[in-house]
C-alpha cells in the first residue's frame, strides 16, 4: 500500500527524504526543507508517518507549485522566450543549445530530442 500525498502515490518502504522526490517539482533540497519545516525526520520511512505528520505534508505541499502547474508554468515561460526574437529564441526555435555550448560538433542529443511544437 503507497501513501497518497496531493494525489501522487508515496512509495513506502523508502526515507521520506527520496519518497518525497517522486513528485515532480521537489527534489532532495526542497524534501529537506519540508522535513524541516514540519519537524519530521527526513530518515523516517513513509510508512512510520502518522496520520497528522502526513496532514502537514498534505497542507505544505499545496501551497508549492508542483507537478502539472509547474509544467504549464515552464511551457508558458518558454512560449514567452520564443515570442522575444531574441538570439535565444531562434536557437530554442531551431532545436539547438540556447546557453553557448558549441554547436559544430556538439550538442547530439540536443538536436536528436523530442521536441514540442513551440
Amino acid at each position: 500500500m503507497n501513501i497518497n500525498i496531493c494525489g501522487i502515490n508515496i512509495p513506502e518502504k523508502k526515507a521520506i527524504l527520496f519518497s518525497l522526490t517522486k513528485i515532480y517539482g521537489i527534489g532532495i533540497n526542497l524534501s529537506k526543507k519540508i522535513c524541516k519545516k514540519i519537524n519530521i525526520n527526513y530518515q523516517k520511512k513513509s510508512y512510520n508517518l502518522k496520520k497528522n505528520e502526513i496532514e502537514h505534508l498534505n497542507n505544505f505541499i499545496k501551497t508549492l507549485i508542483i507537478e502539472n502547474d509547474l509544467r504549464i508554468l515552464i511551457k508558458e515561460n518558454l512560449k514567452r522566450v520564443v515570442n522575444l526574437n531574441s538570439f535565444k529564441s531562434f536557437k530554442h526555435k531551431k532545436k539547438l543549445p540556447c546557453r553557448g555550448q558549441r554547436t559544430k560538433t556538439n550538442a547530439k542529443t540536443r538536436k536528436k530530442m523530442n521536441h514540442e511544437k513551440i
